[in-house]
């Protein structure tokens, strides 16, 4: 079961420990050294990519790294009871669940929050309480092969009858970071969706009852939407070649490499108001109990670096060092269209994390099969 002593809500002010404070003098070499003399350094990401981030870190700097793919929800939870028992075994996790994180780790001092001091000024400060190492994008994507552009331009056109079950996404009961999403929106985007709705229906929308996420998300749950338990279940949905009717699909910009690997016909919706899709954050955080300070340090230093992400950005995950860059060869082509994405706000990531079941609720109260 999930540990969480403390409620979210001012669990971000906690973030920091003395192990964060980036004044302290700072010399990378000295760390190097201090690195190589350490235990074995175990490290998780709810990606497979991981293991060959690990292997990569360990052959420039000489220092035992492993890498293991570990989902987010049990990273949390492994983090968690390891800390309590005084028996840590995973030293440094990059989790993809942002507001978990931080209401159930930090704040009970289970994990710390570390900025490389040296490349403090390349990340900007929004991303440094707790640093996120990298921003994921989820687009709204369609099939190539059957529409030479994007049919929708418009998020309450997936609303409509004519996109009744056939807009494929993971569910929102089992995928937290949709329902994280749908409280960004009610957070930072209502005013850019009530917009959009204005401009698509010809008429203010009305928010005497409801919000415009909220009727949004409503109207969404209502039209039958394809759920799945995976993206690769959206992709496939989506992007499968041969098709005679189109579906428009929610999944995660690393699915884009299925268009070489499985012959996929996934697109980017460009210009889809108010936004192409929408970011969540992985943080980068430090067991407190860890052996292994140093290596720990040094592995998140090393993956605030373009050579260290290099395995993600492949997949058009951003880091949030604003030096580097996605490469231009990334199959979505994400990059070029960051700009269109809801980017996730950590602000309010407590209210994310203390209204998932509220949006739950409300999705299963709307939902039509």
């Amino acid at each position: 079961m999930r540990l969480m002593m403390l409620k979210a809500t001012g669990a971000i002010a906690l973030c920091l420990t003395a192990m964060g404070a980036q004044a302290e003098e700072f010399d990378l070499d000295v760390l190097i050294e201090a690195a190589k003399g350490e235990p074995q350094l175990t490290v998780f990401d709810s990606t497979g990519k991981i293991v060959t981030m690990a292997e990569n870190f360990s052959a420039k700097y000489g220092v035992d790294a492993v890498g293991q793919k570990v989902k987010a929800h049990a990273q949390l939870e492994m983090m968690a009871r390891e800390a309590m028992a005084g028996n840590v075994q995973g030293d440094v996790s990059i989790i993809s669940d942002a507001p978990a994180a931080i209401a159930e780790l930090l704040p009970n001092d289970f994990a710390v929050s570390w900025v490389p001091p040296d490349l403090a000024d390349a990340i900007e400060a929004r991303y440094q309480d707790p640093l996120v190492v990298v921003t994921m994008a989820n687009v709204w994507t369609y099939n190539t092969e059957l529409y030479d552009t994007c049919p929708v331009s418009n998020v309450w056109e997936l609303t409509q009858p004519e996109w009744h079950g056939k807009v494929a996404m993971q569910d929102p009961l089992n995928k937290s970071v949709y329902t994280d999403w749908f409280n960004q929106m009610e957070s930072h985007g209502n005013d850019a969706l009530a917009a959009a709705y204005a401009d698509f229906f010809g008429k203010p929308i009305d928010t005497s009852e409801q919000s415009a996420t909220e009727q949004w998300v409503a109207m969404l749950a209502a039209n039958a939407p394809l759920l799945g338990s995976s993206d690769s279940n959206a992709a496939e949905a989506v992007g499968a070649p041969g098709q005679k009717e189109g579906f428009m699909g929610l999944m995660s910009s690393a699915k884009y490499r299925d268009n070489a690997d499985s012959g996929y016909k996934l697109g980017l919706c460009k210009g889809i108001e108010p936004w192409l899709g929408f970011t969540n954050a992985g943080v980068g955080l430090i067991a407190a109990g860890t052996d292994s300070p140093n290596a720990a340090k040094l592995f998140i230093h090393y993956v605030m670096t373009a050579e260290g992400i290099a395995p993600q950005a492949d997949d058009g995950k951003k880091s949030a060092n604003t030096e580097v860059s996605l490469p231009d060869d990334e199959p979505s082509g994400i990059g070029a269209a960051w700009d269109q994405l809801l980017t996730y706000d950590l602000s309010t990531a407590a209210e994310d994390y203390d209204t998932r079941q509220d949006w739950q609720d409300f999705w299963r109260l709307n939902y039509s099969r």
